[in-house]
């Protein structure tokens, strides 16, 4: 049998996108209308924005076990968490989880490492591309890493917490984050381009991008397919 997966959520648009994402491919994988058991719990937003914001990262490994331990309770076998942000956390989380995980940011290295990118640049908040979860993950396959400028990386936060978290995605944003993607790719040699904010892939599509993209989210959703049916 597939292995029921968890769904730690953080902010409601990016975790809907990774739960949609793991339910429609799950029928490409297991039969019409088929996916693995799922389930979906979450604090609201204000919470872990009441410890991300006070750098308090040992609160929001709180609210993740939280959230793993009702989940284990409704017998959830594997658990992912749709928020890069959160993954700063992760491993506060993991010594202390009743459940394995999956690590989004390994996700996305292992992709990287796939298609042969060599140098990516890293969109999120403000929190994420100055934080360790990329660095670490992606200096440990000996790819590198480059952020936007500091304007750009507090027009990229604001765009996230102002629109993105409640379902705005407007136009201009998505102008901004292209352009922001364009000059990684002249003036920083970028060969790709992580959308590490799990609502930025709902603004940005790889048509939008001259770079190709590293979506987190749908990543996340597939490696936990994978893990949940058993394949590589």
């Amino acid at each position: 049998m597939p292995k029921h997966v968890g769904i730690v959520a953080v902010s409601a648009e990016g975790a809907a996108l990774c739960f949609r994402t793991f339910c429609v491919e799950g029928a490409e994988v297991l039969g019409r209308h088929a996916h693995p058991e799922v389930s979906v719990h979450c604090h609201p937003l204000s919470e872990y924005m009441r410890f991300i914001e006070a750098d308090d990262w040992r609160g929001v490994a709180d609210l993740m076990l939280s959230s793993a331990e009702k989940l284990a309770a409704v017998s959830a076998e594997l658990l992912i968490c749709p928020d890069n942000t959160a993954h700063q956390a992760f491993d506060l989380v993991a010594e202390r989880s009743p459940l394995p995980w999956l690590h989004i940011a390994e996700v996305v290295a292992a992709e990287a490492e796939r298609g042969g990118f060599r140098r990516l640049g890293v969109l999120g908040t403000r929190f994420l591309m100055e934080g360790p979860v990329y660095r670490e993950k992606l200096e440990a396959r000996g790819i590198e890493w480059r952020i936007p400028a500091p304007d750009e990386r507090a027009r990229i936060d604001a765009t996230i917490f102002d629109d993105l978290v409640h379902g705005r995605f407007e136009p201009a944003a998505r102008d901004d984050f292209g352009e922001v993607i364009r000059r990684l790719r002249d003036e920083e040699g970028c060969d790709a381009a992580v959308l590490g904010c799990t609502e930025i892939p709902l603004l940005i599509s790889p048509e939008d991008s001259v770079l190709p993209t590293l979506d987190s989210t749908r990543l996340l959703a597939r490696a936990a397919l994978r893990e949940a049916v058993g394949a590589r």
